[in-house]
């Protein structure tokens, strides 16, 4: 049955998500938002900078051997990216409903998905649960929007630092099942596991004694 009307999924102040169809299959675009306060030559080149950075980094996720939605297609004048619709569950709404057996080697799964993009040197910007689908067992990554490519420690340290600090606030009662998260990531990771744990700890120094 085709849909007759578009659905907007969530709407952020960089973009907005909306169900839709293509080719005869339900479909999610990502359409980022026009800026009134840019220029507007500037306003498009940067979102279709962003577009097209944002569909590389998927596809690098992909060849890491991280599970993303497929894309259908990208409007790069638009600042469009037609993808897959996973019929799945945010990992946010699962994760306190989860058993412990089920929620530890869900973690430990994170972990190793978040080794394989820092492997390819693939930073995603926006680690939480909000941006995790597991579908048919298979544990997807979304929105990418703040990614970039970078082999800094420091980076990669952040983006571990930024799931930690979201299973803390959205998964208090779970906190210490983040410990998993870094079991599943030093068993993938191919760099120095070491330099990234210390940056982490000096990232909550600094997060102490600002």
């Amino acid at each position: 049955m085709a849909l007759t009307r578009e659905k907007i999924l969530y709407q952020g102040a960089e973009a907005k998500i909306v169900l839709t169809e293509y080719l005869g299959r339900k479909a999610v675009q990502k359409r980022r938002l026009h800026k009134r306060y840019r220029i507007k030559e500037i306003d498009e080149q940067l979102i279709s900078l962003r577009t097209k950075e944002e569909a590389k980094l998927m596809a690098a996720a992909r060849k890491q051997g991280v599970s993303v939605p497929i894309i259908y297609d990208v409007d790069l004048k638009n600042g469009v990216i037609t993808m897959e619709y996973l019929e799945g569950s945010r990992v946010k709404d699962i994760f306190n409903l989860l058993g412990d057996d089920e929620r530890r080697d869900l973690c430990y799964r994170i972990g190793e998905s978040i080794a394989k993009l820092h492997n390819g040197d693939i930073i995603h910007g926006d680690i939480t649960t909000s941006n995790m689908i597991l579908y048919e067992d298979r544990l997807y990554f979304i929105d990418f929007g703040l990614g970039e490519i970078n082999s800094e420690v420091e980076a990669k340290g952040v983006d571990l630092h930024v799931l930690m600090e979201a299973i803390a606030s959205t998964h208090a009662k779970y906190t210490g099942y983040f410990t998993y998260v870094i079991e599943g990531y030093q068993n993938i990771y191919h760099g120095d596991v070491k330099a990234i744990k210390s940056k982490m700890e000096e990232i909550i120094r600094r997060g102490r004694y600002r």
